[in-house]
């Protein structure tokens, strides 16, 4: 897939290829993108709340995209989504809220 096709806060249901090579389905919550990466939450699933960082080769497919309302975005500190942060990992564990969902 190209930079082109995502938007930063846009909620994705995607085809994935795994590091194995095999494809699996995802929903996705993009918070940053950058050059060569992403950086997404998976939304529902076994990673429910994982931040990953998703190269854009790494998406076979964009099967549905969902409007995201202001007051269901999800917030996260800026600083959790820098480059410098990034590079030594590929995933990290974080909880963020959406002020519209009172959480």
């Amino acid at each position: 897939m190209d930079k082109n096709e995502f938007k930063k806060d846009g909620h994705y249901a995607v085809t994935l290829r795994s590091a194995e090579g095999r494809l699996r389905p995802a929903n996705l919550y993009i918070h940053r993108m950058d050059e060569d990466y992403m950086i997404a939450r998976h939304t529902s699933g076994p990673d429910v709340g994982l931040l990953i960082k998703l190269r854009y080769d790494d998406v076979v497919k964009i099967v549905r995209t969902h409007p995201v309302l202001d007051r269901k975005r999800f917030m996260i500190p800026e600083a959790m989504l820098k480059p410098q942060l990034w590079e030594s990992r590929d995933s990290m564990r974080a909880y963020s809220s959406a002020p519209g969902l009172g959480k």
